[in-house]
């Protein structure tokens, strides 16, 4: 098919350089024309991940235009629009980045099929993770179920030098039509938090690459220490790139081996949390059902609340009386993010001390962060309730009244995000007033409630359910 275009499939590889799809499809020295498809999946993305991927398209696409090329967007099934630009532009070849979350594999399995099928050339190339996950495994040929081995068989392995850029993107004589991003309408269920939100995402292939050079060069030498204080800025940020493809997992290890190369030693804790992403999508590809279930079966006849009570309503909210969690809440809700030292205590509190099912908090993760991952999200929830591989053992329960005291002395966290019973809030925490639903009812000057259930009582009632289930 030596004179055909290339469909090129984008999904969450929002990026020119090391992009082995993009590179191929460019040396072929054929036509390729650039498609991204609203389909189901993209249609139950949660508010702010669906808004953070309007924004990477949007940004994506003008970077296309800017190298005279442009991307191509329809709505419908993925094998359904892919057929029909086939028929549209007579192309003889469809490739894309893999996807490694079950969902995403089981769509892409069944495409490939059917257009091969149809006669069509269509390759799959790597770029989300360093590692694809069937090309690791134990020295008996299993796949690792807790992280530490998986890190120290993999950090010596050769990770292939990032793909610079295209030069050229070769178009075609006549470009498809295309759907307008603006009647997509990728924010409307964030209503007027819309605003405030997009102030604090950071959006394409440059600022990421800014962001991982910031990193590197003022914080990545005291990482070890700083990465767990969520008061003080002092770790990457750069999950938020890495979800929509706008730097690759290569770009980020080969930055960190420089770091440590030049002697910043805790630039090997940073390479450790590359790994452990891999390690997320090494479990969904040999376990899928960590995504949905239970990783281990002993837990599903764990009695979790598994119910909308005033408890969970007040979790969501950041109304637990509890500081650090409703800081963290806050903190997500705002900005799109949390911090990972409160990412683990808002989820150890409501799995432990709420006794509330995880799903109930993936679930709300998944429409608050637009760095939501399908696999990293729901690793993370299964290993705070205890439920998952390589879990914080479940009698383990973070008192996140001591964790305060120990990872935000002066309290400059909580300063941050809470308003209430400060004569003068911070300006991120009045923000909050200002996204959040007005069904809600919730001012800045509200008196701070009182803990929903206290720090003591929840983790005796905790042990009581575990004892009572025999673990």
């Amino acid at each position: 098919m030596p004179n055909t275009p290339i469909l090129l499939w984008f999904r969450r590889d929002f990026r020119l350089a090391d992009h082995a799809a993009l590179r191929a499809a460019c040396a072929s020295g054929r036509p390729v024309i650039p498609v991204f498809i609203h389909d189901e999946q993209l249609a139950a993305l949660g508010a702010a991940p669906k808004m953070r991927m309007g924004l990477a398209l949007a940004h994506f696409a003008d970077v296309l235009e800017q190298s005279g090329s442009r991307m191509i967007l329809r709505k419908g099934a993925p094998l359904a629009v892919l057929r029909a630009l086939v028929a549209e532009t007579g192309a003889g070849s469809v490739y894309w980045s893999r996807r490694n979350d079950p969902e995403s594999k089981a769509i892409d399995t069944d495409v490939k099929a059917a257009l091969k099928a149809d006669g069509l050339d269509v390759q799959s190339f790597a770029g989300h993770l360093l590692f694809e996950p069937w090309t690791v495994a134990t020295k008996t040929g299993g796949f690792y179920k807790v992280f530490t081995p998986m890190w120290k068989a993999v950090r010596g392995r050769e990770v292939p030098t990032p793909l610079p850029a295209p030069h050229v993107i070769p178009a075609p004589d006549a470009w498809p039509a295309s759907d307008d991003l603006t009647d997509w309408q990728m924010a409307a269920r964030m209503r007027r938090a819309a605003v405030g939100l997009a102030c604090h995402c950071t959006v394409g292939e440059a600022a990421a690459g800014n962001r991982l050079r910031a990193f590197v060069e003022d914080r990545v030498g005291n990482y070890v220490r700083n990465r767990d204080l969520p008061g003080v800025d002092g770790t990457s940020r750069l999950s938020e790139n890495l979800t929509y493809g706008e730097i690759s997992p290569r770009t980020c290890w080969h930055a960190g081996m420089r770091a440590l190369h030049d002697g910043k030693g805790d630039a090997e804790v940073f390479l450790k949390e590359l790994v452990w992403r891999e390690f997320a999508y090494h479990l969904a590809h040999h376990t899928p059902h960590i995504v949905k279930q239970n990783w281990k079966p002993d837990w599903d006849g764990f009695p979790w609340n598994t119910d909308e009570t005033d408890e969970v309503t007040a979790w969501r909210r950041g109304r637990t009386g509890i500081r650090f969690v409703d800081a963290a809440m806050r903190e997500m809700y705002v900005t799109g993010t949390m911090h990972n030292r409160g990412r683990m205590i808002v989820a150890s509190y409501l799995t432990k001390h709420l006794l509330t099912d995880w799903r109930i908090g993936m679930n709300w993760f998944a429409d608050c962060l637009i760095d939501w991952d399908p696999c990293s999200n729901a690793m993370g929830w299964q290993w705070s309730a205890g439920s998952g591989p390589d879990a914080t053992p479940y009698f383990r329960i973070f008192n996140p009244v001591t964790q305060l005291d120990k990872f935000d002395k002066d309290r400059t966290y909580v300063k941050a995000w809470l308003a209430e019973d400060y004569k003068k809030p911070s300006a991120t925490a009045l923000a909050y007033y200002d996204m959040i639903p007005l069904q809600w009812g919730m001012k800045a000057t509200d008196h701070y409630p009182d803990p929903v259930v206290a720090v003591d009582l929840g983790r005796k009632r905790a042990l009581a359910a575990y004892e009572a289930r025999g673990f």
